[in-house]
């Protein structure tokens, strides 16, 4: 009896780096940058000082915590506070804080596609916040907030903070804002972030710093194929590569291979060819203002209710309503 061949080709991961290295162009999704080690790397760009948008974005929460809390628990007694990508909830303990001292009931529900960041956020918590009913759930967005359902009367407060919308092109961006209104009730709301279009070179700065921290988190994708997958990338014959468009407001990052080569990824049987300057399209981060919100949040059936800016109108957040 003839033994079926199993491949990496099995998971996610694998069909993902199979379909888009053998696209034209090439590319990968940038939330493969995410492992234990990608995780690291972005609290350092986090850190960096050109990376403006967790500052500014903190700057918001901090300065308008009182009102937003007040937005999100009037005329009801019970929330639920779901995070899509929470990371390591540092802006979001600004709010849970906020909402721990108004005697609300709330639940914190936070999801993330990295189960070790997962882990820590559940761990600072524990730490930080030992009385708030904290629920982590592991997947991607759309499909884990189907299985969430409400108690009572609850409230579900959707945060989709640090411009993770910006990492879809716009028809993306609407459908997932679509897929959100759907799994929303009349009363229930969005807190958006969104980075906003600004000083091209302020942004480029941002995802191409001098010390080499985010080369080394869009190389992290090439890293994770090598170890999890048999691959045998050399990395330093990819150089890492942004651009920015300010007509469109899309930033995007590359890996550009420096000259012709072949690459073998084992577990998935994929022999990839290079030609010198070919790319692999990693990341996309698009920047917008307040008219293409209000467009992109009309389309899909919800409106905003309000806007925060930060002191240097950097970055801003949205509460989005049916």
């Amino acid at each position: 009896m003839e033994q079926q061949t199993i491949t990496k080709l099995d998971t996610k991961f694998g069909k993902d780096v199979y379909n888009g290295l053998t696209a034209i162009p090439k590319h990968l999704s940038s939330k493969y940058f995410y492992d234990h080690n990608g995780d690291k790397i972005f609290q350092q760009i986090m850190a960096m000082p050109e990376y403006y948008l967790t500052n500014s974005e903190y700057n918001i929460l901090d300065l308008n915590k009182a009102h937003i809390t007040e937005l999100f628990t009037k005329n009801t007694n019970r929330i639920n506070l779901l995070e899509l990508g929470a990371g390591d909830g540092i802006k979001t303990k600004i709010l849970l804080e906020q909402l721990s001292g108004t005697g609300i009931d709330f639940k914190y529900i936070p999801i993330d596609i990295s189960q070790n960041a997962l882990d820590q956020l559940e761990t600072s918590l524990s730490m930080e916040f030992p009385t708030i009913n904290v629920e982590t759930k592991q997947g991607t967005y759309i499909e884990t907030l189907k299985t969430i359902r409400k108690e009572g009367n609850s409230r579900n407060i959707i945060l989709f903070l640090g411009s993770n919308i910006g990492n879809l092109l716009h028809d993306q961006a609407l459908q997932f804002l679509s897929e959100l209104e759907n799994s929303m009730d009349v009363d229930d709301m969005i807190l958006l972030g969104c980075d906003q279009k600004k000083n091209p070179q302020t942004i480029l700065d941002a995802y191409n710093d001098p010390a080499g921290i985010t080369e080394t988190f869009n190389k992290n994708i090439l890293k994770r194929i090598n170890s999890e997958l048999q691959g045998n990338f050399d990395l330093d014959k990819f150089l890492h590569w942004e651009t920015y468009d300010p007509q469109t407001g899309t930033a995007k990052s590359y890996l550009v291979s420096k000259e012709a080569q072949e690459v073998h990824i084992k577990s998935i049987e994929l022999v990839v060819n290079f030609e010198a300057w070919e790319t692999i399209h990693t990341e996309i981060s698009q920047k917008y203002d307040d008219r293409e919100i209000t467009n992109l949040a009309r389309g899909a059936g919800l409106k905003i209710s309000n806007a925060f800016a930060d002191s240097n109108k950097y970055f801003k957040n949205y509460i989005l309503v049916k």
